[in-house]
């Protein structure tokens, strides 16, 4: 099975890319095929242009975001790991999103029905926060994430989400915190990640 990672952390000894190292450690104990696009260490430029614009509108796209969309297509399972900053994607993941989920590749209009274009793609989103589970429900704001990122990126772009993995109180995580969430991820991707 084709295996895309997208990865958006700017610091090499975070807690998200322990996370990362542990999918592909998963994966490639299974001899699955991988790539992995580390957004920071490639330096994608996450800035939609005027240019960009633009040229989606006349289905005219960069170098940089046809090289992302190619992966994209190429893939069948796509994992997305970044962190939640001020209650949303960081900009570099954002910026992703905006230039290579672009209209005419991830979706379109079809006599004003949208249409995701991506179906028969499975998708899996860690995350890592610094607040709890409790005070996220408490304020809403797991149903906000669900809302925006899952329904409103995720899904409309047709994409399957097998699970969406919130690991909270990152920023005080302990060892012990860190092996369950390696196990439950492990799990995942032996139970349903890597299953027809």
């Amino acid at each position: 099975m084709r295996h895309l990672i997208i990865y958006a952390h700017p610091n090499e000894n975070s807690l998200n890319h322990h996370l990362l190292s542990t999918v592909v450690e998963t994966l490639q104990s299974r001899n699955e095929e991988i790539i992995v696009r580390d957004l920071y260490t490639i330096g994608f430029d996450p800035v939609l242009s005027l240019a960009d614009m633009q040229g989606q509108r006349m289905g005219e796209i960069s170098d940089d975001v046809r090289t992302e969309q190619e992966h994209i297509s190429w893939a069948e399972r796509i994992t997305f790991i970044y962190p939640i900053w001020w209650t949303g994607l960081p900009a570099m993941m954002k910026g992703y999103i905006d230039r290579v989920f672009s209209y005419g590749f991830a979706y379109r209009y079809d006599q004003g029905i949208q249409k995701g274009l991506l179906k028969g793609k499975k998708t899996v989103i860690i995350n890592t926060h610094g607040k709890s589970h409790e005070e996220y429900e408490k304020t809403g704001m797991d149903k906000a994430l669900t809302l925006t990122s899952d329904n409103g990126i995720f899904i409309y772009s047709g994409l399957e989400i097998i699970s969406h993995l919130f690991f909270d109180k990152a920023d005080k995580a302990s060892a012990e915190n860190l092996d369950i969430w390696k196990d439950q991820i492990k799990n995942l991707y032996s139970e349903h990640v890597l299953k027809d």
